[in-house]
């Protein structure tokens, strides 16, 4: 059965929002903010913080700077928060987890002292340890926040003895202020902001053609629609452009102009800025995410089995 990516002579999916490492897009500002990420654990600062709006590739910056660390160099893990109901006793637990401690304590002052002696150990092995936290905004009680300040104090002489990096939605910073000590502790601030046209133009050429793409199918009036109906945000381009290629798969159209993309957006409710940001929010329900109630009791187990099976320890 031939299929859009026969039709276009593609070897995979190039508009795909699963983020796969090697459709990473390093555009002028995800540069910038990656070398400014990097500067900050490298001299162990604290705590950085990089926000964005809904679809701007905070989740694919994240592991591609956890992959930017070498080994060698960090102990480093991603977690990514999937409830806001946690507590900061499950979280010490899964930091001291992704950090190598063995068996963590169930009782809080000894889980500390095992975090505090793991980290002396990654520190007298000449390692830096860093702690990566995607879905960032999750984290919604004071509770929290006065742990990752605690976490902060520990220290030696020379430098802190961990560094945690915030990516997350702009509410991380109503979060911050539940403990104002903590606030003031962030040594970065990064903001990823839309695309402009002539990246949202060198976004989709980019995508094409590590997906194999011979020719480029979408005209320049249609790159120009892509961008007024995703606003420039990465998630909603993926969105209209798989959608334009199918749609032109249909109708056995090798160019894709700008009237199928103006249709494309209507019909997923996209009228360019805001419009584009909200029905990113609709579409981006990420795999990662459980249901999210008030008045539901979670299991912390089970987050500790979902995360298990991502593979994310």
């Amino acid at each position: 059965m031939t299929t859009y990516l026969d039709f276009f002579e593609l070897t995979q999916e190039p508009f795909s929002n699963a983020p796969v490492s090697r459709f990473y897009y390093n555009s002028a500002q995800h540069s910038q903010a990656l070398t400014r990420l990097m500067h900050a654990v490298g001299y162990m600062k604290g705590l950085s913080i990089l926000v964005g709006d809904i679809g701007a590739g905070k989740t694919t910056l994240a592991r591609r700077m956890l992959d930017s660390l070498p080994e060698s160099e960090y102990e480093a893990a991603l977690l990514v928060i999937i409830h806001s109901g946690i507590t900061a006793q499950w979280l010490l637990r899964r930091i001291a987890l992704q950090l190598g401690v063995e068996n963590p304590a169930q009782e809080k002052l000894a889980l500390l002292s095992q975090l505090y002696q793991r980290l002396l150990q990654i520190y007298e092995s000449g390692k830096k340890a860093v702690v990566l936290i995607d879905e960032a905004q999750m984290l919604e009680t004071r509770e929290i926040m006065e742990e990752f300040r605690g976490l902060l104090n520990l220290e030696v002489p020379e430098r802190k003895l961990i560094s945690f990096v915030f990516f997350g939605l702009p509410e991380i910073e109503k979060n911050l202020k539940l403990d104002p000590p903590l606030a003031q502790r962030v040594a970065l601030r990064y903001k990823l902001e839309p695309f402009t046209a002539e990246s949202t133009e060198a976004y989709v050429k980019h995508r094409l053609r590590l997906a194999g793409c011979p020719r480029m199918p979408f005209t320049p009036e249609a790159l120009l629609a892509v961008h007024e109906h995703s606003g420039g945000t990465p998630r909603v381009i993926n969105t209209l452009c798989d959608n334009a290629l199918f749609e032109a798969f249909l109708a056995r159209s090798e160019t894709i102009g700008a009237e199928l993309v103006h249709r494309i957006g209507t019909n997923l409710g996209l009228q360019g800025g805001s419009a584009a940001a909200q029905a990113g929010e609709r579409a981006s329900a990420p795999a990662t995410s459980l249901p999210r109630t008030a008045n539901t009791k979670i299991d912390l187990a089970e987050i500790d089995r979902y995360l298990e099976g991502l593979g994310k320890l």
